[in-house]
């Protein structure tokens, strides 16, 4: 068992990224509207992100760089390099920036399902006490800069927040067959093809790509652990899409309608499984916000790192003024009530070009034999990542799409 927890960490950071507040909402309301119908989306989506996770760990294994540093040395054509480099940057930086603000309130809504609103007035500002703990918490987990707090903290999470969710969707004694029929035989049904572009993009995202490239390069030095980096970020992913499943089958089992968040949704369940089960969403959903609270600020610092040719990471004041600065801007917007429309969407233009952009660029790298050698794609990798890429270009359309069309 500890030779087990010594080898957990870059996996699990992952899977705590892409279970945040916009998940839990998402997969709460596609359960809430359309049952058990969109559960292949969600198994779909994790296939997806095993596939082009590995790549990303195999990449920062094998050349001990991030993926931001590798855009930045293996693109020769200085107009291109420049280009990729602004492109990343915005995305990444500027949006995990405007996100931050939606990880940080989604964590105040775990905490007001259960705890009354306390709002500090000060002069013509007003500030939320639970938003500034909470980012209070996620500042001192990341000033620490020590790599093996961060593991055991996000362990701690996920784990909390696992038990938050699956116990909360035992409760509700999901039909099985409808939950095995929804999870195996694809079916659009009302939802939308929107709706199933949604729940795939809250799980294969582009900053976790430049995040486990880089993590793992800390973490793991040399092709030697490639095998125990692929089991923990197999099992890791898994247990991520479990918990996303969970919160589907939970709101399809449950019956409660008129949900418009996963607040909402906590309050309802009450009526029927009492004041437990809407602790255990609560405390499930604060989990997911703080720790993406803590990852997106994180992944911006990784990538601002590659992308200027930094040497140092965690404990560098130039890394963490810049995790502080997105931090610090999620913190005011999610305080004030400000709500930074514009960059979000932005930031979905620029996530939505990003992502594919990236897949492909990422495609091309682990298929180097001058960079990854002997632990270039197998014919099989190369087939599923063509696969991958063909979806995550048409996500990408239909996120600009979705976008430009609420301009």
């Amino acid at each position: 068992m500890r030779s087990w927890f010594k080898n957990v960490g870059p996996g699990v950071l992952v899977s705590a990224a892409f279970i945040g507040p916009g998940t839990v909402t998402v997969c709460t309301l596609a359960g809430v509207n359309f049952g058990f119908a969109l559960l292949w989306a969600l198994l779909l989506s994790i296939i997806a992100c095993l596939v082009l996770q590995e790549m990303a760990a195999r990449l920062g294994i094998i050349t001990q760089k991030g993926l931001s540093e590798v855009i930045r040395e293996e693109i020769k054509i200085p107009l291109f390099r420049v280009a990729a480099i602004v492109l990343v940057f915005a995305a990444i930086v500027v949006g995990n920036a405007a996100y931050e603000a939606g990880n940080i309130t989604g964590a105040v809504l775990g905490i007001s399902a259960i705890a009354p609103k306390i709002v500090w007035e000060t002069g013509i500002f007003s500030i939320d006490f639970w938003s500034f703990i909470i980012s209070l918490i996620a500042f001192i987990i990341l000033a620490i800069g020590n790599y093996k707090v961060l593991e055991r903290v996000f362990i701690a999470l996920v784990g909390i927040m696992s038990l938050s969710f699956i116990i909360t969707a035992f409760l509700t004694k999901p039909d099985l067959l409808a939950m095995l029929k929804g999870l195996f035989i694809p079916s659009e049904g009302s939802a939308g093809i929107l709706t199933v572009m949604a729940l795939i993009g809250t799980t294969v995202v582009p900053y976790n790509l430049f995040l486990h490239s880089s993590i793992v390069s800390e973490k793991w030095k040399g092709p030697g652990f490639l095998k125990i980096a692929r089991k923990e970020l197999f099992w890791a992913i898994s247990l991520g899409g479990i918990v996303s499943m969970a919160i589907v089958i939970t709101a399809a089992a449950s019956g409660v309608q008129n949900v418009s968040n996963a607040a909402d949704f906590a309050a309802g369940l009450e009526p029927l499984f009492g004041e437990y089960a809407t602790w255990f969403i609560a405390v499930g959903l604060f989990s997911a916000g703080i720790t993406s609270s803590i990852t997106a600020p994180l992944a911006a610092a990784y990538v601002v790192k590659g992308c200027l040719g930094w040497k140092k990471g965690l404990t560098s004041g130039k890394f963490k003024m810049v995790w502080s600065s997105v931090l610090i801007l999620g913190m005011i917007f999610s305080s004030l009530g400000l709500k930074p429309v514009t960059i979000i969407q932005f930031a979905q233009v620029a996530n939505g070009i990003l992502l594919p952009v990236i897949a492909v660029f990422l495609f091309w790298v682990v298929n180097r034999t001058s960079l990854m050698g002997e632990h270039r794609n197998t014919k099989l990798q190369n087939a599923l990542g063509i696969a991958i890429i063909l979806i995550t270009v048409f996500l990408g359309a239909k996120s600009i799409l979705s976008v430009l069309g609420a301009l």
